[in-house]
């Protein structure tokens, strides 16, 4: 068996898996988007992934059990379709990275609109919803986070709101994350917020610490 699936199966069969599942996400995503009032990124949301940059790499590297950016990632050391995609989709956290301009070599994290911290979450399930099929469950959108959640440059902020509304999918389910997206987006206008002043606490947590946390601070809402 090949290494890497791609290198077994037919340019038809990688071309047609990569445009199902690009599909089926911006589906899912939209339908989130939709319930939760943005209309306008539901319909434009990824629409990068046409460009030729981003869908000639996806469809070249598809196996159709893991995005086509991780595997180009790991043949060449970084992914140049997902180096355009992230700079050109502001629900990606990656989109708010900078540079201090007193520390040049040190990134630094932006506060993201809370209109796109909302699509990220849908942006987020949908994804697991496409890759996972019939498998699919509430919480696999907090599992795939707090896998990477250490390595991770986010505001703190964003954080905040991001890890408590999948917590809430997670703990209630899809419905509940969709209402709580509607209030935070109705009371800060899909714009700038704080996590203080959204009744967030945030310490920065080990992983192992990170659900007993939530636990608690749902218990006591």
């Amino acid at each position: 068996m090949a290494q890497y699936a791609f290198l077994e199966t037919t340019l038809w069969h990688r071309f047609r898996g990569h445009l199902r599942t690009v599909m089926i996400h911006k589906y899912h995503v939209a339908e989130g988007c939709f319930r939760i009032g943005l209309y306008k990124q539901g319909i434009m949301h990824d629409l990068s992934k046409f460009s030729p940059t981003e869908f000639l790499t996806s469809v070249k590297y598809y196996d159709g059990h893991r995005s086509p950016n991780a595997v180009e990632r790991e043949l060449y050391g970084c992914s140049r379709a997902w180096l355009h995609h992230k700079g050109r989709n502001r629900h990606h956290f990656e989109y708010w990275i900078d540079f201090s301009a007193f520390a040049p070599d040190i990134a630094i994290d932006c506060r993201m609109p809370m209109k796109y911290v909302a699509e990220m979450v849908c942006d987020r399930r949908a994804a697991c919803m496409a890759y996972n099929g019939k498998a699919y469950k509430k919480e696999d959108a907090w599992t795939y986070y707090s896998r990477t959640r250490s390595r991770t440059i986010m505001h703190k902020d964003t954080r905040a709101v991001l890890e408590k509304a999948l917590w809430i999918m997670k703990e209630e389910g899809e419905d509940a994350c969709f209402k709580y997206l509607r209030e935070l987006l109705k009371k800060t206008r899909g714009s700038d917020y704080t996590a203080a002043g959204l009744g967030l606490g945030y310490e920065p947590l080990g992983d192992d610490k990170l659900e007993k946390e939530w636990t608690s601070r749902l218990l006591q809402k």
